[in-house]
């Protein structure tokens, strides 16, 4: 057991790597972790510890059983035309995938969650190379997903009930 809370090390890679950013104008790695957290821990969803299964986390509560795939965006204060999510696998068994957008301090700002089905149907609707590699742009997903979380009001439970649905 590690003498350290995962809450407390997430706080610190959170000033870390929005120090580094400031400091360097680079990205640390880290905002696909810090996502995982937050993403489990605003939706009540189970980590998964095998990182090769296809999906990070299972479902609890309203979307128990239903295996969800996270992905992160820092965006800052806005979503900009040319924000993208990274390489989304269409062979992983995920049922939902939930994109987390945060802040230039590495805060979660909005959670989307969209199903398989729609995340697809998007990827092979998409006329360019990158979509067709398995990359969506965040206004898409925002269009096909419904938001889930926001910081301001919390979770928004209807949408997730829909979603499992």
């Amino acid at each position: 057991m590690s003498p350290y809370a995962i809450d407390k090390l997430i706080e610190e890679t959170r000033n870390l790597a929005a120090a580094f950013r400031e400091s360097t104008g680079t990205m640390l790695p880290v905002s696909g972790e810090i996502a995982r957290y937050d993403v489990s821990r605003h939706l009540d969803l189970e980590l998964c510890e095998d990182r090769n299964c296809g999906y990070d986390a299972v479902g609890k509560g309203e979307l128990d059983g239903l295996r969800v795939l996270i992905k992160s965006r820092v965006v800052g204060e806005q979503v900009k035309s040319g924000h993208r999510i990274g390489q989304i696998n269409p062979d992983g068994g995920w049922d939902l995938l939930a994109l987390s957008l945060m802040d230039n301090d590495f805060q979660a700002t909005e959670i989307y969650m969209a199903s398989r089905e729609d995340v697809l149907e998007a990827i092979a609707s998409t006329n360019s190379k990158r979509a067709r590699r398995g990359a969506l742009s965040i206004a898409k997903f925002k269009i096909i997903g419904e938001r889930v979380w926001t910081r301001e009001m919390g979770r928004e439970t209807g949408e997730l009930l829909a979603l499992a649905l």
